[in-house]
């Protein structure tokens, strides 16, 4: 379904980022990361190397919209996470998964913005 897409992870949870790798493993796309924190999801947008990206929200505090800023800048697709039920301001309009999704959810978003 996402056979070779590179999915950039952003997940401050160790186990739903490991979950995520998984979901996105066996649709046959290529998990990239996971960043847990702005930092380090900064770094990794920096140097590229994936065609979309799964954002969450919160990520141990911090909001992932310097994230999302980052990657609308490079012109990278991304789809948003939160357990939290809505994302306000520029990003209000994006894909948004609310927590816990199931993995159909989050494959059928990677397809859509796969194009």
């Amino acid at each position: 379904m996402i056979e070779g897409l590179r999915v950039l992870i952003v997940e401050d949870e160790f186990l739903v980022a490991a979950l995520l790798g998984d979901m996105i493993g066996d649709a046959g796309g290529i998990p990239v990361g996971p960043a847990r924190s702005v930092g380090e999801a900064l770094d990794l947008v920096e140097a590229g190397g994936f065609d979309v990206a799964a954002v969450d929200w919160n990520l141990a505090g911090d909001s992932g919209e310097t994230v999302a800023e980052a990657l609308a800048g490079k012109g990278v697709p991304f789809v948003i996470s939160t357990g939290y039920g809505a994302v306000t301001g520029r990003f209000a309009d994006r894909p948004l998964l609310d927590k816990p999704y199931p993995a159909s959810a989050l494959i059928a978003e990677l397809v859509r913005l796969r194009g």
